[in-house]
């Protein structure tokens, strides 16, 4: 399709994008994001994408620019980011990609591959109850946010593809979300919003006009890239800093597996977690879990069981234990110390299952994707390697660290219990949502 495409001129609303990724500086930037094996595919998806909204958008004058907003990667904090954590995360190769240009006037119109059109108007920025679950409430959420903070916002057409399965635990929200703030950085603000408060707006949009809770890792991490130790002790400013890590040369393929549960249905168990920490802080007269010692939980465990429920004092331990891990395990990837670092990988995952209890979806407990996915791993890995459920859990996906050697079996084999294609490798990617053309 694209050699046939290649043979004919190119409408004049992509051909500014187009020399660009052509460019030897365009090559450099694809190789960067998606490696250098694979950037010569992802030429030529992202000129695919270039071709078919100069379809979706045959009177467009503007020219189309292409952005790109990785999916993301838990490491470390399993659900702490709400309590005044601190988390350990990653963007991942596997990207959103958008072409899009201005509208000309505050309209909005949105063509994703395998969704309805989305058509909006940002003249009204208030919250639409009939939007609350849908796509239409992020980009009229982080339109607010951004003129709010000061911002320009108009109108804009956009094509938009990704490689983010939903449900995929890779936080495919989140990357839209931040993808849609570029959107209106890049085409309004001349790429000016720095990251962080692209990743706030993508948070706002979720939390007050989407309608579900959540914390700011997934966004940080989208927006940031690379690997991200963030602390939220300050949540309004938390602080970050970046790690150079590469698993693979110290020996390890990071790899997500899909049980092919959905997160669809779960905003009730996601939200328990910060509500349950929150009411067990709320005794200690806090507003969340940060600072609150092992010891002062044991010592009040009769009172908080009896007030609170078990449930609850158990999610406060798995909180105190992980927000104490996070740091041990920036440490041992500082050090180098990889044998360490995974060792501090499944003391989480038995964490978020024991305590936290985000593995075991409600039911009549025929389906039970994550825990079987959890013990196979790891009677597969054995002794070399690590795993732990991947994100908000109860569904979805599971973390793996495997030596690359045995990636090939391990996909065969999960595939058998799985279906095809439920291992995913997590490639890292250093650059976080950012305009390729």
């Amino acid at each position: 399709m694209l050699e046939k495409k290649e043979t004919q001129t190119a409408p004049a609303s992509i051909q500014t994008a187009l020399e660009r990724l052509a460019s030897a500086e365009g090559r450099r930037v694809l190789s960067r994001v998606y490696g250098k094996k694979d950037s010569p595919a992802a030429l030529c998806r992202c000129q695919d994408i270039l071709y078919r909204a100069a379809e979706a958008f045959p009177g467009l004058t503007a020219p189309l620019c292409l952005i790109s907003s990785p999916g993301r990667t838990e490491l470390g904090g399993n659900h702490t980011d709400h309590n005044q954590g601190r988390v350990l995360a990653a963007a991942v190769r596997l990207d959103a990609l958008a072409a899009t240009a201005p509208s000309g006037d505050m309209s909005v119109r949105l063509v994703s591959e395998g969704y309805e059109e989305v058509r909006i108007d940002l003249s009204e920025l208030e919250p639409l109850k009939d939007e609350e679950g849908k796509t239409a409430a992020l980009i009229r959420g982080t339109a607010r946010y951004l003129k709010d903070y000061g911002y320009q916002v108009g109108g804009f057409v956009a094509f938009l593809s990704s490689l983010v399965p939903p449900g995929s635990g890779l936080s495919s929200s989140a990357c839209v979300e931040v993808l849609f703030a570029a959107i209106f950085s890049h085409l309004f603000n001349a790429g000016c919003v720095d990251w962080p408060i692209l990743a706030k707006a993508g948070q706002y949009a979720e939390n007050a006009y989407f309608g579900k809770p959540c914390g700011l890792m997934d966004q940080m991490a989208c927006a940031g890239g690379g690997v991200l130790a963030i602390d939220f002790k300050d949540p309004k400013t938390p602080r970050w800093r970046r790690l150079e890590v590469d698993f693979l040369k110290k020996g390890y393929a990071l790899a997500i597996i899909q049980t092919g549960g959905s997160h669809e249905d779960l905003t009730e168990d996601y939200a328990a977690i910060p509500t349950e920490m929150k009411a067990i802080a709320s005794a200690f007269g806090r507003e969340s879990l940060r600072g609150i010692s092992p010891a002062e939980l044991l010592a009040g465990a009769k009172q908080l069981r009896d007030y609170h429920g078990d449930r609850a004092l158990l999610r406060a331990m798995h909180f105190v234990a992980e927000n104490d891990r996070v740091p041990k395990m920036v440490a041992a990837l500082k050090k180098g110390k990889i044998d360490r670092y995974l060792k501090k990988v499944d003391d989480s995952g038995i964490s978020s299952w024991l305590f936290l209890q985000n593995v075991l979806p409600r039911g009549d407990g025929r389906e039970q994707g994550l825990a079987l996915a959890l013990a196979l791993t790891a009677q597969f890995l054995g002794k070399e390697g690590a795993c732990r459920v991947h994100g908000g859990g109860f569904s979805g996906t599971i973390q793996a660290y495997l030596r690359p050697k045995r990636l090939p079996a391990f996909r065969d084999f999960m595939d058998s219990v799985f279906g095809p294609g439920s291992v995913l490798e997590a490639d890292l990617r250093p650059e976080g949502v950012l305009r390729l053309a």
